[in-house]
């Protein structure tokens, strides 16, 4: 099944009244930097889908799911109306999976554009703004990890990263303009 979504910035004109809006409600600052997907498909974080940056979706079912890092998956199933506004309140429960006392590795991430996705072994763990600048990283266990950084819009970067105990280590890339369907298809199971 296609993914009928599409991510508009700017002015909403007279032929897009058949498509309907997503608007997200959230309270938390981990809630407002968690992760949106539409039907499997990754779309940015709850924070930057407001104001000018309108999340539009084709008339019909789908399935909403936000993750943060630490947090249950939150899942909303909606079936959309030509022209209706939608609003999900986000409400993220904590997971009851703590951290590891093992996670010693710090790795920063730097990317451009800034607000994309990372992944950490097939997990959604933030976005690039989370662990980069001063005090900001991400602790990892010791061993080889999976990083994925993806974006609608642009190529995905992947890199395995292999951290030592008390290890340090900075990832630095950026992200090339490509397909929306190949940037975004990341899809955690």
């Amino acid at each position: 099944m296609p993914i009928a979504l599409i991510l508009l910035i700017g002015v909403v004109g007279a032929e897009d009244r058949v498509q309907s809006e997503l608007r997200f409600a959230a309270h938390t600052k981990d809630e407002k930097t968690a992760g949106v997907w539409v039907d499997g498909q990754y779309v940015g974080f709850v924070k930057e889908l407001a104001g000018d940056k309108k999340l539009m979706l084709l008339p019909g079912k789908h399935e909403i799911v936000i993750r943060q890092a630490w947090y249950n998956e939150f899942v909303k199933q909606v079936i959309l109306e030509p022209g209706q506004i939608e609003q999900i309140n986000v409400a993220l429960v904590k997971s009851a999976r703590l951290p590891t006392k093992d996670a010693t590795g710090e790795l920063k991430i730097a990317a451009t554009p800034s607000r994309a996705a990372v992944f950490v072994d097939g997990q959604y763990a933030g976005h690039v703004d989370e662990f980069n600048g001063v005090g900001k990283a991400m602790l990892l266990t010791p061993g080889q990890h999976r990083l994925r950084i993806a974006l609608p819009g642009y190529l995905p970067f992947d890199t395995m990263v292999d951290l030592r105990p008390q290890q340090k280590l900075k990832i630095q890339t950026d992200l090339v303009k490509g397909s929306i369907t190949e940037a975004g298809s990341q899809v955690i199971k």
